[in-house]
Parts: C-alpha cells; structure tokens; sequence
C-alpha cells in the first residue's frame, strides 16, 4: 500500500493547511455565498510576504537559502488541492506513492538527459529494460517491440498519429510523407481520416490538427449508453469511408475514457482496423492500469493487437507527473522518427556499442521518468500495485452504490475502473418532488455545475464536472474519480452528502 498519505485531510477540505478559501476567478458566481477573488490568508489577499515575488531584491546576505524554499513552498502548498485528500475526487490527478516521490527527487539531483548516452548512461539502459517489461505487460513481444517515456497520453496519441500517418500515408503515397509533406504528391492520397469514438479524447484532434490532417479529418463514432464505442457503428463508418473513396489512416480506441472509465472493444476494433489497412491506436493512458490488476485486466483484452499504445502511469500507477509511455508492437514502424545528430548520437558511437533514444522520441532533452516507475515496480511488484488498484475500485463501486441509494442522486452507469457520473436532483418547483423524466433539464444542468462552484469556493471539495455526448440541455454530469486507495467507503459516502448539501443551498439561494 502506499507510504502514507502525501497529505492528511484537514478541516476545511481538500486545500492545503491554512486554507481559507479557493481563489475564485473573475467574474465568479455572484449572490449567496459569493467570494471575493482572492479570500484572505497566508500571502493572498495581503501584501507578499517580505522577499517573495518578482519585484524583490533584497541581497542575497540578508537570505538563506532554506528562506526562499520556505516561503514559496508554503505558498504554493497553501492554494494547492490535495489529492490524497478523499474530497479531492475530480480528476486522473493521483497522490504519488512516497518511493517514486523520492525517487523522482533521485532524478532530479542527478539530472540526467535521455538524449544521449553520455548524459545518461545508467538511465538509458534502466528505461530500455523497465520498456520491454511494460511491452510484455500489453501482450507485444519485448523482443520486437519498442516505444519511449513521454509526458502524458497527449504526446503518446500525436506520436501514435503521427506514425499512424507516415505508415499509411506513406503507402498510399508511395512517398516518405514524413520528409515530402502532405501535398504535391504525383499519386494526390485520398482524403485521410481518423475514426475515434465520440467520448475519445481530445488530444486526437489536437494531434490530427498538428499532423496537417486537420481536425475535420477525425470522425467521432457513436458509443453506446456507458459511452463505449459501438463496433458496428465503427464498421459501417469505415465501410462508408470506403464507398466515398477515403482513406481510413487510423482507428483510435480508448481503453479506459476519462469520465466514464469505459473501454473500447479491442478485438472488434483491431479487427475492423486490419481489414480496411489501418493503424490501430489505443490510447488506454487511464485503462492501462487495469493490467496491473487480475480481477480487471480482462477488460483490456486484444490490446496487444494495436499498432501502438498509450499508457500514464501518472493515473492508475500513483507516480508524480510526468510518466506517460509510448509502445508500438513492431519496432520498424518507428522508422519515420529516426534522426541523426552528430552531437548527440553519431553512427560510430551507435557501431561501437553506445545506444541512443533520441530517435524514439519527440523531445530532445528528457528527464529519466522511467526510473520512478522502475523503483515503484521493485518496491511493490505487479501484484501490490494491482491490490491499490482494486482498492480503489471497491471504492468506486461502493460509491455508486451510495448514489444508487440517495433519493435526490441520479447514477449514470456502474463504474468499469475507479470512476463514475451522477447528478444532483433537484426538487421540481411546482410539485416539491423530482419526478422522472425530468420536466426542467435546464435547471437541473444549471443547479449541478453551480453546487461544484460553491463546493469549490468555499474550500470543501473538488468535484468533477463533464456533460455527456448529444445535444440540449439535461447532459451534466458531476463525476468522482476515485485514485486514493486509502480513502474509505464512508469519506466517499460524506461527499455525497456534502454535494447534496451543496444542491440544496443552490436551490434555497433561488436557482
């Protein structure tokens, strides 16, 4: 289990000790309960504290170097949110495990760079090894795979794409695409798409923006009531693309999406991307960690079928940002991103024995990130892991459950992983109940995203907020996302009394 939590819970809520009030932005919510900007407190709404900020230029004699330290981590602590906190449930934001704290503070004294070997002799090999167990972890053979640290499941999606783009592009083309560009090819490609479910996340598009695709290139596919995409919708987007003369470059599936926690059908999926000679990308940056756990890896099977994956470890691995990984099954299919830098990777060092990673990745200088991870799986091993992990899914089905049993709450979906939706309902004006179906959706939209505010303004907790896939009002969901295997059923359970506290007043103040 982990080492503690990284914070205990004070009084007022899941805001660091000494807190008053969460800043709230310009043009907050006024009326009952409205708060000024900044909330008086230690450094804010004050003048700084003496020798703080941009503007001071007291000698360095008068300071040492413990004071600076002091003053800014106090300051930065005392407006942070606290994610070990167990009302702090909005986000994929983890408490980091105390060992990879400490060994991301190893990193970080050392200072090593993974764009040369000389820079970073002991890290390179210690990534290359902690990346062929991780490949063995999603069914790719070590062997053959390959992949890289990144900063997250945005930089593994553009590098999925964009390998996605060179591969099949490039086929088409019968042109490096990567080296020529997107135009003037004398075999003009059909118009290139990517079929991404309609609950996916939104660095595909970012990335297809960034590709010279365009976002329009990205076709979102229906997904079904638990916001899982439907397999023959995907067929018959794909078939349809066929009958227009495009070019399908790449399927994208989640394993694991970020409101709902909901996966994909992977083996539908890699399927249907073979049969139309497409890329198979799974972005499972928050799923991944089911693989850590017996009772929920099954979730996640025929993801060694992908071209490639996306996983975070910053999510269900309890690691400090950053920790993303990036792997593809087949190493050739990395060709496009190789580069030679006489300075940092020249081809006689490479001969005599001296690897380089600086063609697996998109950055030039990068920090070790994988030895965090490579010192958490020897300190707990897949098995420990596996146990937070199933932890904090009890936690989020125990939560539904309280959802499911509170007459002014409304549950989605059961949770897959460590997350779900819900809603507060609110009392119908007319009738002093809430009847089903909801005559004022609106209203109920609006009384939802306004107690997450007062939650927030008033310092007591942070809760998520999202609207689900269509059009017109009645789509707001509140969302808990469960990633402290410490919290207890009951800590979840007053949080859901304290968010429909939350609704009640938002109701008496007139909404």
């Amino acid at each position: 289990m982990p080492q503690g939590r990284t914070g205990a819970p004070g009084p007022q809520g899941p805001f660091a000790p000494g807190h008053v009030g969460v800043p709230a932005p310009a043009g907050a919510d006024s009326g009952a309960g409205a708060e000024p900007r900044f909330r008086e407190g230690a450094g804010w709404g004050k003048e700084p504290a003496a020798g703080v900020g941009p503007a001071s230029h007291a000698e360095p004699a008068q300071r040492t170097g413990a004071e600076p330290l002091a003053q800014l981590t106090a300051l930065l602590a005392h407006r942070s949110a606290d994610p070990a906190d167990p009302h702090c449930a909005a986000h994929l934001h983890c408490p980091p495990l105390a060992v990879a704290v400490a060994a991301d503070l190893a990193v970080s004294a050392l200072n090593p760079s993974q764009d040369s070997w000389d820079q970073a002799p002991a890290a390179t090999a210690l990534e290359t090894l902690l990346l062929k167990e991780l490949a063995h972890l999603v069914g790719y053979e070590p062997g053959t795979a390959a992949g890289v640290m990144t900063s997250g499941g945005t930089e593994s999606n553009l590098m999925g794409l964009m390998l996605a783009r060179d591969q099949v592009l490039g086929a088409a083309t019968g042109r490096p695409v990567e080296l020529t560009g997107l135009t003037n090819h004398p075999r003009a490609p059909r118009t290139p798409r990517i079929l991404a479910s309609a609950s996916a996340h939104f660095s595909v598009q970012r990335a297809a923006a960034l590709l010279g695709l365009g976002e329009d290139a990205v076709l979102p596919v229906p997904v079904d009531h638990h916001l899982r995409m439907d397999a023959d919708a995907l067929a018959t987007a794909l078939d349809a693309c066929a009958h227009r003369g495009e070019l399908p470059v790449a399927v994208v599936a989640t394993a694991g999406t970020t409101d709902t926690g909901a996966v994909d059908p992977l083996r539908a999926c890699a399927a249907l991307a073979a049969r139309h000679g497409a890329w198979l990308h799974v972005d499972a940056a928050y799923g991944g960690g089911a693989l850590l756990s017996d009772r929920l890896a099954p979730l996640l099977d025929g993801l060694g079928l992908a071209d490639s994956v996306s996983l975070d470890w910053h999510k269900l691995g309890w690691q400090p940002a950053a920790a993303g990984v990036f792997l593809v099954r087949k190493a050739e299919t990395y060709a496009s991103l190789a580069r030679r830098a006489a300075y940092l990777n020249p081809a006689d060092d490479e001969e005599a024995g001296y690897p380089s990673l600086l063609g697996l990745s998109l950055r030039t200088t990068r920090r070790a990130d994988a030895f965090k991870i490579a010192v958490t799986l020897r300190t707990l091993g897949r098995e420990g892991l596996g146990r937070l992990v199933d932890a904090c899914h009890d936690l989020a089905l125990a939560g539904a459950k309280a959802v499911r049993d509170h007459p002014r709450l409304d549950l989605y979906a059961e949770p897959v992983l460590t997350a779900f939706l819900f809603r507060y309902l609110p009392t119908h004006t007319d009738t002093g109940t809430n009847p089903d179906p909801d005559p004022d959706p609106s209203r109920t939209d609006a009384i939802n995203a306004a107690l997450r505010r007062r939650l927030l303004r008033e310092g007591r907790a942070v809760v998520g907020r999202t609207e689900l896939p269509g059009t017109g009002p009645g789509r707001v969901r509140l969302k808990l996302t469960l990633l402290n295997p410490h919290t207890t059923p009951a800590e979840v359970e007053r949080l859901l009394h304290m968010v429909v506290a939350a609704g009640r007043a938002e109701e008496d103040a007139g909404l």
